[in-house]
């Protein structure tokens, strides 16, 4: 989903030199990624657009404008819409769906301020997933 090959497997690097599952970080670094983030929050109808939004610079992220997709958030970021952009069709569309998605449990959503606050880390639990990320690491093991 956006992610070329050289860029995954950097990925897999970064995962496999943390603490923890390989598998399981790989995917929380995954899931970690601001245009994800803001995919999942309900701020855009698929990744692609969140992607290209943030290409556009429409979101800061701790008061700073961010305009890379792979951007890595962290626990206790701050995502918001950038001023001018809050009158984009798009995005209100959007958020008037809010209430019929499923958000997960490490992001709270402020609708009527347009912010997303990081408040934990994905789980593996948190992740709608259906992979079996053992075969990708062992896929990348190699």
């Amino acid at each position: 989903t956006g992610i070329m090959e050289r860029q995954f497997r950097n990925y897999f690097k970064r995962a496999t030199k943390s603490k923890g599952i390989t598998g399981e970080v790989l995917l929380q670094l995954l899931e970690r990624r601001l245009d994800n983030v803001i995919y999942r929050a309900g701020f855009a109808n698929s990744l692609r657009e969140a992607r290209q939004w943030v290409r556009h610079g429409h979101f800061w992220v701790n008061s700073r404008p961010v305009d890379i997709p792979s951007f890595l958030i962290k626990e206790g970021d701050v995502i918001e819409v950038k001023e001018k952009s809050r009158e984009m069709v798009r995005l209100n569309e959007a958020l008037e769906k809010l209430e019929s998605k499923v958000i997960p449990p490490w992001i709270e959503v402020e609708k009527e301020n347009y912010k997303i606050k990081i408040i934990g880390l994905p789980s593996r639990e948190d992740i709608p997933i259906p992979i079996n990320e053992n075969l990708i690491v062992e896929l990348y093991s190699k």
